[in-house]
């Protein structure tokens, strides 16, 4: 074992924060580069079923246990015509896609990617367009999905060979419309009441329906906060979440600083729910808003390379990071860091799912692989539900360029006391030290440690292809109970997950 710092963590089954929504394990399928063609739709492909879903990358998803899928952007959905994407494959119409600058298709759109779900065991969050179109097409895509028939759209989904509804229950209105890139951006007067009447027309069609209302692209707009305080006047009363989008790169090549970079993700919750409760206080309003933090992960490798695609071709490779050991460390932290505010973060979505800054790569006519991401995107979904608890944390700290006070130890905890477990997900920022750990879990009286899964790699910048997988984890981790406490060993520099079941 290589030279240790200590730490403490004091883990009750009293301090619960809250049940874990599942849809915080959500992610996103946008039409952007190979997402969909070539990455969930290859009709060519060996594996491809008989609509043309690639069964190698349905299998990947499924593991994942992905509960809700966002879709169809994005950038992309500002500027997008739903019904361009419906009907028979052979009279849809290819459009100029403005938002990516290619060609798209539409020969997959909203009942293939219905179906789609379906096949992947997963749910879908649909978008509307607030860029280029509003109320009108909004309550026609929702009567389109939604309405069981007997009316003009609902009518024309069974003549589309759909007779049930698709019963679609979470649909963000619109995307990023703060940002100048945003085909139709508005000023945050101008999208509040675009999508309080959206949202009120939506409601009259399903009043089933839940609604995300859009927060500010990222926490580095010039406009945020008060872009979600603004917007909130208008969408408070209509909306149940408002969305939080932030992606962190290491362009700097500094390891200590980017893992500190979730802490710039908890800042952003934070300010967000202060900013929600000071308009829940001003509106004297009994509801909370909850967050939506539909987009998120790692996102700068491919940059460069995508200044140079060719406008206007069809399904280019854009966006495809290949990510390293490191950027799957800070992944772990990400998710660390909803779970510990799953009070009020309840839906999430890792952007994207496939081949577009994803878990998933696939190549064209070929293999399907799981980038270094995958794992703490996996074993976090998988054993992250239940209830959330507050772990009390006394850690060493370190400062980095961007952050003070860094602790080394970055946890979260779930407990499931149907299946008599508990799981504690840890990131050690150390990058020459293990961490020893002792954990005070004496409320957990007969819990032992059935598994410890560890993801280390001596190299920062150690990535998967498509045929070698570099980094992937193993289940040799050395954590182990004694007299009313579980002593954690996470190596240096590391990702872990300890299980803890109860003896019968």
């Amino acid at each position: 074992m290589a030279e240790s710092v200590k730490a403490k963590m004091v883990i009750d089954k009293e301090f619960q924060i809250s049940e874990i929504d599942p849809r915080i394990y959500g992610s996103f399928i946008e039409h952007l580069g190979r997402a969909v063609y070539g990455g969930i739709y290859e009709p060519e492909h060996p594996t491809a079923d008989d609509k043309g879903f690639r069964q190698d990358v349905l299998e990947l998803v499924k593991e994942l246990q992905v509960p809700i899928v966002r879709y169809p952007g994005g950038n992309m959905v500002s500027a997008y015509n739903w019904e361009d994407g419906v009907g028979p494959k052979e009279d849809r119409p290819k459009r100029l896609e403005l938002a990516w600058r290619v060609t798209e298709t539409n020969q997959m759109g909203t009942n293939e990617f219905v179906d789609w779900a379906k096949a992947a065991n997963t749910d879908v969050m649909m978008a509307v367009n607030l860029g280029t179109r509003g109320v009108d097409a909004a309550r026609n895509l929702l009567e389109y999905c939604n309405h069981p028939g007997g009316t003009y759209w609902s009518d024309l989904r069974k003549s589309h060979g759909y007779e049930n509804p698709h019963n679609i229950k979470v649909w963000c209105l619109g995307n990023e419309m703060d940002g100048p890139w945003q085909v139709g951006q508005k000023t945050a007067h101008e999208y509040g009441r675009l999508a309080f009447e959206t949202a009120k027309a939506m409601r009259l069609v399903d009043p089933t329906i839940e609604l995300v209302s859009c927060g500010s692209s990222n926490s580095n707009m010039p406009t945020f906060p008060s872009w979600e305080a603004e917007t909130l006047e208008h969408t408070y009363e209509v909306a149940d979440y408002i969305s939080l989008h932030q992606y962190y790169g290491n362009r700097s090549g500094d390891t200590a600083n980017f893992l500190a970079k979730s802490m710039d993700m908890e800042n952003f919750i934070q300010t967000v729910i202060a900013t929600c409760d000071y308009i829940k206080a001003k509106k004297r309003s009994k509801k909370n808003m909850y967050l939506s933090f539909d987009e998120w992960n790692v996102w700068f490798h491919s940059n460069e390379q995508d200044k140079e695609i060719e406008p206007w071709t069809v399904a280019p490779p854009q966006l495809e990071d290949v990510y390293t050991f490191e950027d799957a460390v800070l992944v772990g932290s990400m998710l660390n860091t909803m779970l510990r505010h799953s009070d009020r973060v309840k839906v999430a979505c890792m952007a994207q799912l496939v081949n577009v800054i994803a878990p998933i790569m696939t190549e064209n006519g070929g293999a399907a692989w799981k980038q270094t991401i995958f794992y703490p995107y996996y074993y976090t979904s998988v054993y992250g539900r239940g209830v959330a608890l507050n772990p009390v944390v006394s850690s060493p700290k370190y400062d980095s360029k961007d952050f003070t006070d860094v602790p080394y130890l970055d946890p979260s905890v779930v407990y499931n006391e149907e299946k008599g477990e508990l799981v504690v997900f840890a990131t050690n920022r150390h990058l020459e030290k293990d961490l020893e750990v002792d954990i005070d879990v004496r409320s957990f009286e007969g819990f032992d440690v059935v598994e410890h899964v560890v993801l280390e790699n001596e190299d920062a910048k150690a990535i998967n292809t498509a045929t070698q997988e570099n980094v992937k984890p193993h289940s040799n981790g050395e954590s182990y109970v004694d007299d009313g406490k579980l002593v954690g060993i996470f190596p240096k520099f590391s990702w872990n997950m300890v299980r803890l079941q109860k003896k019968n």
